[in-house]
């Protein structure tokens, strides 16, 4: 992948991970930090999955929620790391700003705001990769009647389609924040309940 990956490329290297065991990414560019949200994508979603289970000890499930909380937060973290890499690589944000709370945007006069950021859309492409691979699982299954795997085929064909609609997205507001006519901005999520300065549950407990 280049400095401007397209859809394909994540696609292809979302679904390339897929096909191997999990491993953790090491990032110092677009794609290193593509390959991290991926990476924690899949991880919350082993750990939701085990989070709901009913015959499972209290103290199983509770380590899977905070595992969960701390994937999300690598994964929002991950998400911030790409869009700095994209807007830098675009020339649309002051680079002595990038790495600070509020980088300044540098876009040209007239060119239109998206409310979603490019790495939140290949946050979403990469969960939709997730979705595709678990419903195929489950077109495959031999323990469930051809009805079930007559739905969740149906239902695979809908995933494919809705990624390759956002992929197609994500490459338009790249072609239109070249072009000087979209730009979008790093949103810092500040997530204040994994914070023990912020979130007032955890000031108490100090307390």
């Amino acid at each position: 992948m280049n400095s401007l990956p397209s859809s394909a490329d994540v696609i292809a290297a979302h679904d390339a991970a897929l096909a191997s065991a999990p491993v953790s990414a090491e990032a110092n560019d677009v794609t290193g930090w593509i390959a991290v949200n991926h990476f924690h994508n899949r991880s919350l979603w082993a750990q939701e999955d085990l989070a709901r289970r009913t015959q499972a000890p209290d103290a199983d499930i509770v380590a899977n929620k905070r595992a969960i909380d701390r994937h999300n937060q690598a994964r929002n973290d991950a998400i911030e790391r790409i869009d700095e890499f994209l807007l830098s690589a675009l020339g649309l944000v002051d680079p002595a700003t990038i790495g600070t709370a509020l980088p300044v945007s540098t876009v040209a006069p007239g060119a239109r705001l998206n409310s979603e950021t490019a790495g939140s859309m290949l946050d979403r492409i990469s969960i939709l990769g997730l979705k595709i691979a678990a419903m195929r699982e489950q077109t495959q299954r031999t323990d469930v009647d051809d009805a079930h795997r007559q739905a969740c085929g149906e239902r695979l064909q809908r995933l494919v389609q809705q990624r390759a609609d956002l992929g197609a997205c994500y490459d338009e507001l790249l072609a239109d924040a070249r072009a000087g006519r979209a730009y979008f901005k790093v949103y810092r999520q500040f997530k204040m309940y994994n914070d023990p300065r912020l979130n007032p549950a955890l000031v108490a407990e100090r307390k």
